[in-house]
């Protein structure tokens, strides 16, 4: 008996250190590098229910022009499910209704969408499906009722949901707790933009079929992670677990010291030709142990003499995955005083293509 109870505690643990949870499906990833830091089945194409909207969000507002106004149709009232309470007649904005969408999960708010942001609204979602190169997801529809042929996968899914979050408006609404907009009052159904720290967006979602699918995002330190689990029924939990592990990945590192040289500037006209670029102040950033973020300058490829010590040049950009990560001001780190013998046009001319001498 003992040794059974024994076997039942180490299985026990190694379920716990693999970091199972409860979803058919599940995945965390870096928004900025994709980066998986962790996943289960991810790959398993399964419903994913009004998640979906995720994607109707994204082609309506990348169709421009959500401050225009639309009255509402009798046709987007009619639909079953999770509703804003669009009136048939009414009269509101694109804008309003993304909230609606988003925050309370309409189902009309879809309909609208569709019908409001030009024809073909469907066939649109996939193929911004297929150009984000999301090969096994497929929309029925809009709204994210169960449909034969409606599914995605969690990587998929996260995919879509790191690139919608690269959206100002997007972002800044399911970012939000609450919210007015048309003359309703709106609440977040995203339990975790209260009760996990760093918590910024992003979809919940259910039905029988599809089961409770969550997509959260989160960011700490200049960083952003997405967590996605499909079918899951303890996904709030699961997901404060998943992003503690995503974000337990990273250490803060040094980028560059105050007075470190980061860069170099040829001179013209001067001694010396080639002088150091030093950094303004000591920068960091959050990363992993195998992250190497490219460190971007701005400023004259080259200058003329005479140059002072401490003078400033430009910045540097630490960049990863597209993102900024830090920032900070150059200085010249050397005098370089003119040279008596001013060169002539073809040396400088030589000089500029091929360097100094």
């Amino acid at each position: 008996m003992k040794r059974i109870v024994c076997v039942w505690l180490v299985l026990l643990s190694l379920t716990a250190a693999a970091g199972a949870v409860n979803a058919k499906s599940a995945i965390v990833l870096d928004g900025y590098t994709g980066a998986v830091y962790f996943e289960q089945n991810a790959d398993e194409p399964l419903p994913m229910a009004s998640t979906t909207k995720i994607m109707t969000a994204v082609v309506a507002i990348e169709s421009g022009g959500i401050e225009r106004e639309y009255e509402v149709k009798r046709e987007y009232t009619l639909v079953e499910g999770t509703s804003m309470s669009l009136r048939e007649g009414e009269t509101l904005t694109v804008h309003d209704t993304l909230w609606g969408l988003l925050m309370l999960s309409g189902n009309d708010a879809a309909l609208a969408l569709a019908g409001e942001c030009g024809g073909n609204f469907v066939a649109k979602m996939n193929a911004k499906a297929a150009a984000l190169g999301l090969e096994h997801t497929h929309f029925d529809n809009p709204h994210g009722l169960d449909s034969e042929n409606h599914h995605t996968t969690a990587r998929e899914l996260a995919i879509l949901a790191a690139y919608a979050m690269r959206n100002e408006t997007f972002r800044e609404i399911v970012s939000s707790p609450s919210h007015t907009a048309a003359g309703r009052s709106m609440a977040n159904h995203n339990k975790l933009l209260r009760s996990y720290e760093g918590a910024c967006g992003v979809k919940t979602g259910f039905t029988k079929k599809a089961g409770r699918c969550l997509v959260s995002a989160a960011e700490r330190n200049g960083r952003r992670l997405i967590a996605v689990t499909l079918n899951d029924p303890d996904d709030w939990k699961d997901h404060a677990e998943m992003l503690d592990l995503g974000f337990s990945k990273f250490k803060e590192r040094k980028l560059q010291t105050a007075g470190g040289q980061v860069g170099a500037c040829t001179v013209y006209g001067g001694t010396p030709e080639t002088i150091p670029l030093l950094a303004g102040e000591t920068l960091t950033a959050w990363l992993t142990d195998t992250e190497r973020p490219e460190a971007v300058l701005f400023g004259r490829r080259f200058t003329y003499a005479p140059v002072f010590d401490s003078a400033r040049f430009g910045s540097v950009q630490y960049r990863l995955g597209g993102e900024v990560l830090a920032e900070g001001s150059v200085a010249y780190g050397a005098d370089a005083a003119r040279n008596s013998e001013k060169k002539s046009f073809w040396e400088r001319l030589r000089a500029f293509f091929f360097g100094a001498d």
